[in-house]
């Protein structure tokens, strides 16, 4: 069995199917613009990573040009190492505080340290690597972090050959303060969030921000690591040391091997897209609740007023059939009191009883129509009761209207005290026949129903037409707008009538089309 749903809860279906594909879609746009901001801002961190790396190699590249100068010394071509001592000490004055500088012969024993007071011992060269890719290629080396002989302390070192008729003699070797690339960092002003990391050509931090003093000297980051030392430039989700998870995006300098990598918080990028959605979806629920409430208000006050018409269809259908009894009651009183036969009071009080039964079937459906197929048993009940096999009904699902209704009921009853008395109810062999269509005709659909009898007694066409002829034909006409055609068959009587469902200008009709197709 079909269950109907109350009319709250299809208030609320309705708001809530309305509101919530809104909500969806607006979350949709939101996410879809976070991903396009999303790939606007990586491409901006890769910018900035780049210009980044660009700094770096310049603070490179004018530090080697300085060396090359310094190289061509008179003084040390002449191995005059007090004179140079006062160059280089001129030199560092140029630099912030801890750059020193050295010089090592081939072998790699230092000559001269600016860190060390002249005269004291000097050990070797801790880098021997880059001392030999001096010697061997004459070119200017960028070395990885390392940890100084004499400091003590992670160091880089920028080394230019010295070259005396064609031979490399000398490396000499700057070691700027790590703080120089940090300063370099800072110079770019990135949101205190940002992890900004130098790194040399094996993937070590020379200058980082945040936490320098913790992680210089501390390789990338595992998530970080691999691709860093594999690919010149690109964008990838990583994970810092501290273990923030970053979008990161790194270059990698093409002259020094170094790299520079800024990572951005992932939580920073996401934050908008949280923000608006939850400016979304908070917006879209008080939109909800706002509609559910008004539904609930709308559907409670619907609710009383349908209540309240209710009562008022009840209370006019217990004084309709108030007024029918009196009617009954009286009508019967002047029956008995004149001289008429029975028999016009037995037909008076049918017609009652069938106008009775069609308000009753109205009053079923509140007034808003009733089924021709329920109203037609209604009416011809009291003549099928001991025969019912005798009628047959037959036609498509129809709602009446209520005017429609009663009419129909008023001239189908008319027909079966007919049928009753002269036809084929009169016999024991008689049928009848009912059946309805919708027929189009010309765009104005009109209801046809037709009574047929048949295995009734001779049927002779009346001399002059009788009372029931006369009702059921002016009420098609004069209420529904309709035609009742009598046809006084040997076999039977047939009555054809047939009415417009559609009430053009206001004028009666039968009943909608849509509506009537249930």
């Amino acid at each position: 069995m079909r269950t109907s749903l109350s009319l709250p809860l299809r208030l609320v279906f309705l708001v809530a199917g309305t509101t919530l594909p809104l909500i969806l879609f607006a979350a949709a746009i939101v996410s879809l613009n976070y991903q396009a901001a999303r790939s606007e801002a990586a491409a901006r961190i890769l910018e900035v990573t780049r210009s980044m790396m660009l700094v770096v190699d310049r603070e490179l590249h004018s530090t080697i040009a300085a060396l090359r100068v310094l190289a061509l010394s008179i003084a040390l071509q002449r191995d005059d190492l007090a004179a140079f001592r006062q160059q280089a000490a001129s030199f560092l004055r140029d630099y912030p505080e801890g750059a020193n500088l050295v010089l090592a012969d081939r072998t790699g024993r230092q000559v001269l340290n600016m860190a060390v007071p002249e005269g004291v011992s000097l050990p070797m060269r801790v880098n021997m690597q880059a001392l030999r890719q001096v010697i061997e290629t004459g070119r200017p080396v960028v070395t990885d972090l390392f940890v100084g002989a004499v400091p003590q302390r992670p160091l880089i070192s920028v080394d230019v050959p010295v070259v005396r008729n064609g031979e490399v003699i000398y490396a000499l070797s700057f070691n700027p303060p790590l703080d120089v690339f940090t300063d370099i960092i800072r110079q770019q002003q990135p949101p205190p969030n940002w992890v900004v990391s130098v790194f040399d050509r094996s993937g070590v931090n020379v200058a980082r921000t945040p936490n320098p003093e913790r992680y210089v000297g501390e390789r990338a980051s595992p998530s970080l690591y691999t691709v860093l030392t594999a690919k010149s430039e690109g964008l990838l989700e990583t994970v810092s040391l501290e273990g923030t998870p970053l979008l990161t995006a790194f270059s990698r300098s093409s002259s020094s091997g170094w790299s520079v990598a800024i990572g951005v918080p992932r939580r920073t990028l996401a934050e908008p897209l949280w923000r608006s959605l939850a400016l979304t979806i908070g917006t879209g629920l008080v939109f909800l609740f706002t509609g559910l409430a008004f539904a609930l208000r709308m559907a409670s006050r619907i609710a009383r007023a349908e209540a309240h018409r209710e009562l008022l269809i009840d209370e006019l259908n217990h004084r309709v059939k108030n007024t029918l009894a009196t009617v009954q009651s009286i009508a019967a009183r002047t029956f008995r009191r004149s001289s008429g036969d029975s028999d016009a009071q037995r037909a008076f009080e049918s017609r009652l009883i069938a106008l009775s039964g069609a308000h009753n079937a109205l009053s079923e459906d509140k007034w808003e129509g009733a089924r021709l197929r329920d109203m037609v048993r209604r009416v011809l009940e009291p003549y099928t009761l001991k025969a019912g096999d005798r009628l047959r009904i037959s036609g498509p699902d129809l709602r009446l209207r209520p005017r429609a209704a009663l009419t129909l009921a008023m001239v189908l009853h008319e027909l079966a005290i007919n049928a009753a008395k002269y036809g084929a109810l009169a016999t024991p062999d008689g049928r009848i026949a009912i059946d309805w269509t919708i027929l189009d005709e010309n765009n104005d659909p009109r209801l046809q129903l037709t009574w047929r009898e048949t295995g009734g007694p001779p049927v002779e066409p009346p001399e002059r037409k009788g009372f029931g002829s006369v009702l059921i034909e002016r009420s098609i006409k004069q209420e529904l707008n309709g035609t009742a055609e009598l046809l006084f068959d040997r076999s039977g009587l047939t009555c054809t009538m047939k009415v417009p469902l559609a009430a053009p200008h206001g004028e009666p009709g039968a009943g909608e089309p849509k509506a009537a197709a249930l």
